[in-house]
């Protein structure tokens, strides 16, 4: 998502994330929940590990939040890029998914595809709302900084 930031500007992102316990009981035994928060936000997230890896379900995990911050960029980058274009996006929601095979070493998210159901307002084309979500795409931060594939397959409604 590009903005009228001074060129050349460098953005630095903090992180904290913090666990305590005990790993002596054993992978079996130890509490994976941790905390995790990005200053100034205010907000600490409570995280576990994946259930398959013997995680807290009711928690989120690294890999949803992976696929959770490609799903967020390109929602934001779409409504930067429609807004500059003045069109006029009504709704946005999306359902995204990410899969990680456990017998494709190293293991890792080998692919991130997101579903975008884009409402807009009378006015653009199928074929124009459609290219802004290739141009968002293009733009997007999270996306431009992973390995994996980030598919975007949109689904456009028109108000008529």
């Amino acid at each position: 998502m590009i903005t009228s930031r001074k060129p050349h500007q460098t953005h630095h992102y903090h992180v904290h994330c913090e666990w305590s316990g005990t790993t002596g009981v054993g992978y079996d035994a130890y509490d994976s929940g941790h905390t995790a928060a990005a200053a100034p936000a205010a907000a600490r997230l409570e995280l576990s590990s994946d259930p398959a890896f013997l995680g807290d379900p009711r928690l989120l995990n690294p890999e949803q939040l992976l696929v959770l911050s490609a799903a967020s960029c390109q929602l934001l980058s779409f409504l930067a890029v429609a807004a500059r274009a003045r069109i006029d996006v009504l709704h946005y929601e999306d359902d995204g998914e990410g899969e990680m095979p456990e017998d494709d070493q190293p293991a890792r998210i080998t692919s991130i595809v997101l579903r975008p159901k884009i409402r807009v307002a009378a006015g653009p084309t199928d074929a124009r709302v459609r290219h802004l979500v290739e141009v968002a795409h293009r733009e997007c931060y999270i996306a431009n900084s992973l390995r994996t594939e980030v598919r975007v397959e949109p689904t456009i409604i028109l108000e008529q």
